[in-house]
């Protein structure tokens, strides 16, 4: 991460075949941002889309010059361009958001005001605009999630999140590991903040990912942070001398 004193804000949003959902977007992240009087950039990461969405976001930066683009060869996948964005990102918090639309930019204000206390904060979709199968996988998930890693995280596949910039430096993220980062921050002693939001559901578009794909391989990242967090070193130092 490249730090820049005098960027306040970076926005990282992850995108792929999103052309109907940046055109909304977009305008709605500056026109909640502006008001708090603080310098931000929008880094929109495209992962490797087959519509109009990266064509339309250098358009774009003509009216709202705090966009920054990043494009993908190939589609990668959420974790890798999420992981891209932030590495990208000079801000001192960061903002990770989804391009669909279902997360709404109006709920950054009072993101930002938990800071004040905590490190980060992670949404939780508590009223989710989704499909009944989407919810009752979504519940059983997370229940499976927190009974193996010891968590009580409510809605860990939620990637509307707010972080301080230090939680981030440490983070290594691997494909599917977007899902635990507030695990992984925690491990790192970080103050973590789960918090309702809204949740909109979806205009434009399609979901791009199954709702079995995602549930075998999120289990077999839980086990691999199961893991790591029964083999994290901790320590405190007594003296120095």
């Amino acid at each position: 991460m490249r730090e820049d004193r005098s960027i306040d804000i970076s926005v990282v949003i992850p995108v792929y075949n999103e052309e109907e959902n940046l055109p909304v977007l977009i305008p709605q992240i500056a026109e909640v941002l502006k008001p708090l009087g603080k310098i931000y950039e929008m880094i929109c990461v495209d992962d490797g889309s087959k519509d109009q969405s990266r064509r339309l976001l250098k358009k774009m930066v003509l009216e709202y010059p705090q966009i920054r683009i990043l494009g993908f060869k190939k589609n990668c996948g959420e974790t890798a361009a999420g992981a891209a964005g932030i590495k990208e990102a000079r801000g001192g918090i960061v903002i990770t958001i989804d391009a669909d639309l279902q997360n709404d930019p109006k709920d950054i204000p009072r993101m930002l005001d938990y800071l004040n206390e905590y490190d980060m904060v992670t949404g939780w979709r508590q009223k989710r605009e989704d499909s009944w199968v989407k919810r009752i996988t979504s519940r059983i998930a997370n229940r499976i999630r927190n009974s193996l890693s010891g968590e009580e995280i409510q809605d860990s596949g939620c990637t509307f999140r707010a972080y301080k910039r230090e939680c981030l430096q440490e983070i290594k993220l691997y494909k599917g590991m977007h899902r635990f980062i507030p695990t992984l921050v925690k491990m790192e002693g970080y103050r973590v903040i789960e918090i309702p939001i809204a949740h909109h559901p979806r205009r434009f578009g399609v979901s791009k990912y199954t709702t079995w794909n995602r549930m075998w391989r999120a289990l077999i990242d839980l086990l691999a942070v199961k893991w790591m967090k029964s083999r994290h070193i901790h320590y405190e130092i007594e003296e120095r001398i």
